[in-house]
Parts: structure tokens; C-alpha cells; sequence
């Protein structure tokens, strides 16, 4: 398949973005609570997609949940705790930039987590999941996927390029070495959590302007019609010519100079 010109990708990206916005405009209007969690490899893509889904949106409705290494305390918790206070409220749409899946994938496969663990984990899941959606939570469980040849593409160009050196960090560069480990995880993670309730979607991220556009059409043929009217808006004209900015104590910075 032919990479998919920039043009091309961002008149496709632009429709499903005034689709978004209907989107959310019906979670607010009718309080709904949408939860989309976003795992896959490193590399795989994940924040441009997150970046295409929350773009155009309102950033007091729509919220990235990327969670740091666990503290001690959390360490301490029930597995699920740490994620729970994240969940999305009535109206709220949350993107988890990797979730609770952390413990079926990298914990996993870089021994963060004992066996054991990684077991409960597992039967837990499903049950912790039933009872979100149960409860009426939207959730929308996606795992990008890129051969190992893209991913290790994309690991060169990080290390290239100084504007996207801060996405390598240790892990990545160890989590090289388990590409295959990650196949088999993330093959037992499927086997144990793609349930009707909270079914997993797989998504070819090999090329990734393709696969946001695949990814975002997918979420919005899988939601109820979300179009509402908008409520007309207008402006009243100005009592008065309108003001210029005035300055009393300190002067603003002059305009950058044009090249």
C-alpha cells in the first residue's frame, strides 16, 4: 500500500475532526463518560494519535492520562487503585497514553512483576472492566501495532533527531531486545481480557497517518449518533468603536521579526 500523502491525510483528518467535535459536544450534552485506552509498542504511535483525537477538542473535557513510574505508596495499593481517581466523569473523555495493561505488557515482559502478579492481573481485569461498563462507562480498548523492522525505524530516528530525544528512555532501548516477548504478552493479555464487555481493537500502525485515520473512524462508527444540534450564538454589536490595548506599568515584547 502507497504512504499516504500528507495533503491527502490531513483533508481526511480534518472531516473526522469536525466528527470529534460533535462527539463531544454529545458526551457533554447527554453526560456521557468515555474512556479510550491507547497501548501498543514503543514507538507504535501512540501520541500522534492522541494528538489527532484531542486536537480540535476542549481541553477542559478532554483529558491524556500518562501515568509515571509508580511511587512507593502505590506500590502498596491494590493494582487498579492508581487509575480509578482518572476515570472520566459525566461528559469527560479520558485518552490513556498506556493504562492498567502496563502490568500484562512491559511489567511483564521487563520482570517489574512477578508472575503471580501478572496472573491476578489477568483474572482481575475483566471483572474491574465488567463492572466500568456496567456501570456505563464508554470503553474503548485499542493496541497499535508496526513490524520490528518500522519500530526499529522509528528508534533511529529518535536517536537523530534532538527534538525527539526525551521518547528514548531506558526502557525503550532494553525493551529492543523483547520484540518477540512482547508478541507473546501481549497474545496471553488478548486471550485473557478481549471479552464482549471490553473488547480489545487491533490497529496497523506500520504507517501512521493511516492508522490514526483507521483508528479514528473506527471510535466514531462504534459510538450511538452523536449529533446534536448547535444552539445558535450571537454577537452583539459593540456599544462603541472597539479599543485599542493600552499599557501602563510595562510594555509588551515586540512582535518576533519576520524572516
Amino acid at each position: 500500500m502507497t504512504e499516504l500523502k500528507r495533503k491527502d491525510y490531513e483533508d481526511v483528518l480534518e472531516n473526522l475532526q469536525e466528527e470529534l467535535s460533535a462527539m463531544a459536544r454529545w458526551a457533554q450534552g447527554t453526560g456521557a463518560r468515555i474512556a479510550i485506552l491507547l497501548e501498543g509498542r514503543d514507538t507504535a504511535g501512540k501520541t500522534g494519535v492522541i494528538n489527532a483525537l484531542s486536537a480540535k477538542l476542549n481541553p477542559r473535557q478532554v483529558r491524556t492520562v500518562a501515568l509515571a513510574k509508580p511511587t512507593e505508596r502505590e506500590q502498596g495499593q491494590w493494582y487498579f487503585q492508581r487509575y480509578v481517581p482518572h476515570l472520566p466523569a459525566a461528559g469527560e473523555i479520558v485518552l490513556f497514553d498506556r493504562s492498567w495493561y502496563n502490568r500484562a505488557g512491559v511489567e511483564r515482559v521487563m520482570g517489574y512483576a512477578s508472575e503471580e502478579q501478572v496472573r491476578a492481573f489477568l483474572s482481575q481485569a475483566p471483572v474491574f472492566e465488567k463492572l466500568l461498563t456496567e456501570d456505563g462507562l464508554l470503553l474503548f480498548k485499542y493496541w497499535l501495532c508496526c513490524d520490528q523492522e518500522e519500530q526499529e525505524e522509528r528508534f533511529a530516528e529518535r536517536r537523530d533527531d534532538p527534538m525527539k530525544r526525551w521518547k528514548l528512555s531506558p526502557v525503550d532501548l532494553e525493551a529492543r531486545k523483547h520484540y518477540d516477548d512482547y508478541t507473546k504478552a501481549r497474545e496471553a493479555m488478548l486471550a485473557a481480557t478481549h471479552t464482549p464487555h471490553a473488547p480489545w481493537t487491533l490497529v496497523d500502525f506500520n504507517d501512521q497517518r493511516r492508522g490514526r485515520l483507521t483508528l479514528i473512524r473506527d471510535l466514531l462508527d462504534r459510538l450511538p449518533d452523536t449529533q446534536l444540534p448547535i444552539q445558535p450564538l450571537e454577537l452583539a454589536p459593540l456599544e462603541k468603536a472597539p479599543s485599542k490595548e493600552r499599557f501602563g506599568l510595562i510594555e509588551p515584547l515586540r512582535p518576533y521579526p519576520a524572516p
